[in-house]
């Protein structure tokens, strides 16, 4: 049956009208589903009996809770979600991970757009995953509803956020609108390797963004992140320099540090030439290796060297950090999300 999470208020007006309820029970469907995050229809009291009746014949409230989670020594947990829409020969459906960071008084939830990846980055555990289909917008929703105290959501787990752009936008309107979880877009943070539809998504969200950049010249970038044939990094930065960055939305570019391959002078020198001019941020980030990855051939910098690399720019005008890793010991950390039924038996939720 069809989900209610994900639609727009003139959609839930209609759904209303089209099961017998006025129109502006559609407003109390998105209250219910946005604000007070309701699981069923049983919880929507001010509805009519008949009407959540006839709401239960036609369609589904779209919310599930994930299947199983795994916890971290540092406090991060990942949740393993079931969705059954994307179904495969044989098979009930397929699934995909979610990682939820406490910090202090933030809690940031690492979202994912797809079952696995396309973009086949060399370095990143989920690519190995292969591709399995992109969530809808009450999938990625449902992830997120899941969890009521959340700060921040980064949308940086499966999957290229802009090779599935129609329905991380849809999400993305839900959780600013104010029909919806009325969020500030500021609380948002997009990720991209590098898509054609990055201009789009710049002219129809204001969200922030990070873009996966790792090696500055397009050559050996190519080597490592195929996504560098089809959208060029000069092609991206190109993009971004027509934009405005200097009031509330941000631009940042994320940088995993490989020994010898990305963290030289020749490296930075070429980072600031390609960064000149842009107001933005660099999260140079720990590289957590695997047997698979190691045979790559990625050896992850070490301290010394990445606290070189982040002084450097920073004193030359970008502002640079060093990104905490957060959940390593349950594959969990950036690039390695591999889907908990594959890589580690988590806890059985319930």
């Amino acid at each position: 049956m069809e989900s209610l999470l994900g639609k727009t208020l003139a959609e839930l007006q209609e759904v209303a009208q089209r099961v017998g309820l006025p129109k502006f029970a559609g407003k109390q469907l998105a209250e219910w589903l946005y604000v007070r995050r309701a699981m069923t229809f049983d919880e929507m009291t001010n509805i009519s009996l008949k009407g959540r009746d006839a709401l239960k014949q036609q369609y589904t409230t779209g919310r599930h809770a994930p299947v199983a989670e795994a916890v971290s020594q540092d406090g991060t947990r990942k949740y393993l979600f079931h969705i059954s829409s994307l179904s495969r020969e044989g098979e009930g459906g397929s699934y995909i991970e979610s990682v939820y960071i406490p910090d202090a008084d933030r809690a940031t939830l690492c979202v994912s757009t797809q079952a696995g990846c396309k973009m086949g980055c060399k370095f990143c555990m989920t690519g190995t995953l292969g591709f399995h289909g992109h969530l809808p917008a009450v999938e990625i929703l449902n992830q997120i509803l899941y969890f009521p105290d959340l700060t921040n959501v980064v949308y940086m787990g499966e999957g290229e956020p802009m090779d599935n752009l129609d329905h991380v936008l849809r999400s993305l309107q839900v959780l600013t609108a104010e029909w919806g979880c009325a969020w500030s877009p500021k609380r948002i943070t997009v990720s991209s390797v590098g898509h054609p539809n990055l201009q789009r998504f710049l002219n129809e969200s204001d969200c922030h963004l990070a873009i996966s950049l790792h090696n500055p010249f397009a050559a050996e970038r190519r080597e490592i992140m195929p996504a560098e044939k089809m959208f060029s990094l000069s092609q991206v930065v190109s993009l971004l320099k027509q934009y405005d960055w200097t009031h509330q939305r941000r631009i940042s570019f994320e940088y995993i540090c490989w020994h010898g391959q990305n963290d030289t002078i020749r490296h930075a020198n070429e980072l600031l030439r390609l960064l000149r001019n842009l107001p933005c941020r660099v999260n140079l980030i720990r590289f957590h290796s695997s047997p698979t990855l190691s045979r790559e051939g990625f050896t992850g910098s070490d301290e010394k060297q990445m606290e070189w690399l982040r002084d450097y720019l920073s004193d030359h005008g970008i502002t640079t950090t060093i990104r905490r890793s957060r959940g390593e010991d349950i594959l969990a950390a950036c690039g390695m999300l591999v889907n908990a039924l594959q890589s580690q038996e988590p806890t059985i939720v319930g």
